[in-house]
């Protein structure tokens, strides 16, 4: 893509990076918390300054699946001590497993592979899948980004990721809805 190339400065013939550069520098990335700096820095242009207004936003929510397969969920340790789920026989780290009929809950069970990442769906009838919940904050008037944020997979997420992100910004109280 030229466009991303112009970008970040590489030029058409010289080489791209493969998946594995973001893959290597993805702890100092979040550790540096560079995409909240870019942000702020976007934000602070004079020109973008006065585009954005303190009364009407939104906040959506989407659901990030983890990198983590549902095989790595395991029994948590039980209050008797216990270390969960007995290792399986043969097949190594990927081994068969089947599921069906088991209860799973983020009270009794965790990835190993992701301990974060929580079990979720997204409604009646639907799987279960590890993850993460990412929520944005957009200014109405300009539909501009404003903030964003990432929170554990729950029910109430938005709301509590909606109020964090708007007490700063907004000039009066607040109504979720």
């Amino acid at each position: 893509d030229l466009l991303f190339r112009w970008f970040v400065g590489i030029g058409v013939d010289d080489a791209a990076w493969d998946h594995s550069v973001f893959s290597k520098n993805r702890d100092r990335l979040l550790e540096g918390d560079i995409a909240a700096k870019f942000l702020s820095a976007v934000l602070a242009q004079p020109k973008i300054k006065r585009l954005l207004s303190t009364d009407h936003f939104s906040v959506d929510g989407t659901l990030i699946e983890a990198w983590a397969s549902m095989k790595s969920v395991k029994q948590k340790a039980g209050p008797s001590g216990g270390h969960g789920e007995p290792p399986a026989d043969g097949g190594g780290r990927n081994a068969e497993a089947d599921f069906h009929g088991e209860r799973r809950s983020n009270e009794t069970h965790a990835s190993t592979t992701d301990p974060d990442a929580r079990l979720y769906r997204k409604g009646r009838g639907k799987e279960a899948k590890l993850c993460f919940m990412g929520h944005g904050l957009m200014e109405n008037r300009h539909g501009l980004l404003v903030d964003a944020c990432l929170t554990f997979a729950d029910g109430h997420a938005e709301r509590v990721a909606a109020l964090h992100m708007i007490e700063p910004r907004a000039d009066r109280p607040q109504t979720i809805t």
